[in-house]
């Protein structure tokens, strides 16, 4: 058997032809009606859609790039892509007309494939290097003709997932083959996924958790998944009695536990719930456990190396910790500038080696370069260390540090101890430029009920020392995020760095 990905999603169309695959809960909008869609229909319908692919002269190793709503097309789209050997590339569907600009000139798509409401923008940004065309209109034309699957290499690539850019321009991650089906399979291993296993899939379709992570598990387990448009705490719960399994991010995990239908007996038949794209806070993960009896399983991963460590499916789960190394995967902690390895219990760049690490980024050899250790080990830029029972916990990004009067701030640090406090639903710690101390500490917080600001900086002060404690503690309504519910750290920074000014 090759080492690709669709040899590895032939083997499950193989064993469970006629098993549901897909329960889709009418993600698919006005396409279709909502249906069930066994693991044939799925595997004969990609090798329609891979045939009208080859019609356009979508060749093996060009690109794909797609920008739609989540449906069940676009997810035979995606299979279809890597059974014609193509390399399939989601966009997040938020992202503007000079996003989208970008990564058509950075990833020269032969083929962009997107809503209609969009078509004439993607016409616009395309130009005549790349075809157009919505969802819908490659779904009508599609014929009897089956395209025969394409057979790659395990190190050609299968998708491009780019990266949020916190600085700079977007990263476009190349996965490999390899890279998903050693993840997929780790998973379902260490997860327990059998075909018994239903899964809630609440979540996007552009992203690694959404669409390798959940959806790989479910299909390599030969599991049924419970196709959602959106996370609505509601129907969530009124699936869960007829599901075992939910990945989700932290802010699906806070509405169920303000829907007063999240109940121990709502969640009875449940055997894992898992939370990843965003730290977890303890005080949620105390509180999940009161309320249903289930620890979440945190893990921790990133668009470059997918999963790399998990708390374990059987034994403590630890909150505010992410596990050990999965199978496969070394782990380290070093020096950021010297790249040496740190002893157990000291903080420093996580990095990390496997047959899960991607490739490289796309065109940006230098870049590549400067990410990897001359060993091959790759410098994710989260900061860490290893905990005397091998697990790991995250104290943040290396650029998320704060140097104040020359001295190190940890954020997790501070915002683990706001977040314990009854007062803050929620914090971020930032730093913020100061004409003293280079950079002051800054905790932006969503309250609860009454809040007093001081009386919350003077009782961390019993808890931290001085230079850790925050200068200044603004409130907000709701803290930003992102479409994965990641707090968006460097909106607040650009919203709040004068400050301190004059």
């Amino acid at each position: 058997m090759s080492g690709d990905l669709y040899s590895r999603f032939a083997q499950s169309f193989a064993r469970f032809a006629d098993k549901v695959f897909v329960e889709d809960d009418a993600c698919n909008g006005a396409q279709s009606a909502a249906r069930n869609w066994t693991y044939g229909d799925v595997e004969r319908e990609a090798g329609r859609v891979a045939a009208r692919l080859c019609k356009l002269g979508v060749a093996p190793g060009e690109r794909v790039l797609v920008q739609t709503d989540k449906s069940v097309e676009t997810l035979l789209l995606y299979i279809a892509c890597v059974r014609a050997g193509a390399i399939y590339l989601p966009l997040n569907i938020d992202y503007t007309e000079s996003e989208i600009e970008y990564f058509a000139s950075d990833a020269t798509p032969v083929l962009a494939v997107c809503r209609a409401q969009t078509l004439d923008l993607f016409r616009r940004v395309g130009g005549d290097a790349m075809q157009v065309c919505t969802l819908g209109d490659l779904f009508e034309q599609l014929t009897d003709e089956q395209a025969d699957p394409v057979e790659r290499q395990p190190d050609d690539i299968a998708a491009i997932l780019y990266t949020s850019g916190t600085t700079g321009k977007p990263k476009g991650a190349m996965l490999t083959h390899a890279n998903l089906v050693s993840n997929g399979n780790v998973l379902i291993d260490f997860w327990r996924f059998t075909p018994e296993d239903r899964l809630i899939h609440a979540l996007p379709i552009f992203h690694v958790h959404g669409l390798f992570v959940a959806m790989h598990c479910v299909l390599f387990s030969g599991a049924t998944m419970i196709f959602l448009p959106k996370f609505e705490s509601g129907t969530v719960i009124g699936h869960m009695h007829n599901a075992t399994v939910m990945m989700g991010v932290p802010t699906f995990y806070v509405r169920l536990l303000a829907d007063e239908g999240f109940t121990r007996e709502a969640a009875q038949t449940m055997r894992l719930f898992i939370s990843g794209s965003a730290p977890l806070s303890a005080d949620i993960h105390r509180a999940f456990e009161q309320r249903s009896g289930h620890r979440v399983l945190e893990r921790y991963g990133m668009t470059e190396t997918g999963m790399l460590t998990s708390n374990p499916y059987e034994g403590d789960r630890r909150a505010g910790f992410v596990g050990p190394p999965l199978p496969g995967v070394d782990l380290r902690i070093a020096d950021a500038e010297t790249g040496t390895v740190l002893e157990q219990g000291e903080v420093g760049i996580v990095e990390v080696k496997g047959a899960n690490i991607f490739k490289g980024y796309w065109q940006m050899p230098e870049k590549t370069a400067a990410e990897f250790r001359p060993d091959g080990y790759f410098i994710t830029g989260d900061m860490g260390f290893i905990d005397t029972d091998g697990s790991v916990q995250l104290v943040g990004r290396e650029k998320d540090l704060i140097i104040s009067g020359g001295l190190n701030v940890y954020p997790a640090e501070v915002e683990a101890l706001l977040d314990d406090r009854p007062d803050v639903a929620e914090a971020a710690v930032i730093g913020v430029p100061h004409p003293d101390f280079g950079e002051a500490v800054v905790a932006v917080v969503q309250p609860v009920g009454d809040f007093d600001a001081a009386g919350v900086r003077a009782a961390l002060r019993t808890d931290l020392a001085g230079f850790k404690v925050p200068k200044q503690i603004i409130t907000l309504d709701a803290l930003p995020r992102n479409t994965m519910g990641k707090i968006q750290k460097k909106l607040l920074r650009e919203q709040y760095a004068g400050l301190f000014a004059g």
